[in-house]
């Protein structure tokens, strides 16, 4: 029983997309037969739901207003407990868990992040926690770019977050994480004993494809995001100043849902496009010649690198990304962290049309080789399963 803060449709969010792939690499197995519990602050379409229902033999989606979860965000905070754990969290949403816990009985309870430990605590069923990233060292990363009160409240979370996290050792019988460097970034004694579970990209969906080049370089993510957000205004206001100096013609699209209004002012600028949601992100990747993920903060895997590269983009990211996404700099990606490196190295390959080809060569041998969603959800297989037996 897959037990989620959000339900996994549409691909829009890393943990959204996490999860779906997760559900329908495991429904393959034919042994095994999944059901879904997730709380959603808006109404879930029946449309959306028939994309899980596919794998899913029973699906509860419990509808939680913004009201009631601003509600507990301000409790959590009065007793001194983790805010977004609080917005996830509400009477409701325990019991009916419960009750669909009780009817289903489940072998395991599968649950993403620390969000859902509130409403699993007291089951006695075996539970494994999905961390999916180190959420503390995330909310560390923002604090440290940030000032005043939010500097105030973002502190406040990495303390509470960090205790969820502990907590969550004793709570569950295992515990699963994106990367070693996320599971590196949560300093608890038994840290070492955290199973690694990498995402994939869907190769057969993200292909290199041919379309006319309308952009030079391009940054995707859900735009509402914080670490997407602070990059997106790092890549414009930082990077392309410096890149604009020498090549004054370099056009740069920024693509994905919910943008701020601080990313949607982005498009002020002359050849900057925001293009907000698109149906098909792999329109954006495909009309760019280069990918560029200049990420300052956030923790995990960038699922939009996996992608890019998959498409065959030369990609250039941060050694902060590229922690998690292990690949050789100069290689399979290009990695630089200061804003004149980044704009340095963008230069060089938009004026290198075979060093361009040869890293997106590079780059999409090296997610074929590694980053199978089959692969490594075949590894969360087998340790669902001996969880279960040597609970039983």
């Amino acid at each position: 029983m897959f037990v989620l803060p959000r339900f996994p449709y549409p691909l829009d969010k890393g943990d959204k997309l996490r999860a779906y792939h997760q559900i329908r690499c495991l429904a393959a197995n034919k042994e095994n037969q999944i059901y879904l519990y997730c709380v959603s602050h808006s109404r879930v379409s029946t449309s959306k739901v028939e994309q899980l229902r596919r794998y899913c033999k029973g699906i509860k989606v419990v509808h939680v207003s913004r009201i009631v979860a601003a509600f507990h965000v301000l409790t959590n905070f009065l007793r001194k407990r983790s805010l977004q754990i609080g917005y996830w969290d509400s009477a409701r949403a325990r019991r009916e868990f419960k009750r669909f816990e009780k009817k289903i009985e489940p072998d395991v309870l599968y649950c993403q992040m620390v969000r859902t430990m509130t409403w699993v605590a007291h089951s006695k069923t075996t539970k494994v926690l999905d961390f999916q990233d180190a959420l503390s060292m995330n909310t560390g990363r923002r604090m440290a770019a940030s000032y005043g009160f939010w500097r105030f409240v973002l502190h406040y979370e990495f303390k509470m977050l960090r205790n969820s996290e502990y907590k969550s050792f004793d709570i569950f019988d295992a515990l699963t994480i994106i990367s070693e460097a996320d599971s590196e970034a949560i300093p608890h004694k038994y840290d070492d004993e955290i199973h690694v579970i990498p995402n994939g990209v869907n190769i057969e969906h993200f292909q290199p494809t041919e379309a006319e080049k309308q952009y030079d370089i391009v940054f995707c993510g859900n735009m509402h995001y914080e670490p997407n957000v602070s990059a997106a205004m790092y890549l414009v206001n930082e990077i392309m100043p410096l890149v604009w100096q020498r090549k004054p013609d370099a056009k740069v699209l920024i693509a994905g849902a919910s943008p701020t209004p601080a990313v949607r002012k982005l498009a002020h600028r002359p050849n900057v496009t925001v293009s907000g949601w698109m149906p098909d992100i792999r329109n954006a990747y495909a009309q760019s010649r280069l990918f560029v993920a200049p990420m300052q903060t956030g923790s995990g895997l960038q699922n939009k690198l996996l992608e890019a590269m998959a498409m065959h983009l030369p990609c250039v990211t941060t050694s902060l990304a590229n922690n998690s996404l292990h690949a050789t700099a100069g290689e399979h990606v290009f990695v630089a962290d200061k804003a004149e490196d980044l704009a340095d190295t963008i230069i060089m390959l938009l004026g290198h049309e075979e060093m361009c080809q040869n890293l997106a060569d590079a780059g999409l041998e090296f997610v074929r080789r590694n980053y199978s969603w089959e692969h490594h959800n075949a590894k969360l297989d087998e340790l669902l399963h001996q969880i279960a037996i040597h609970r039983i």
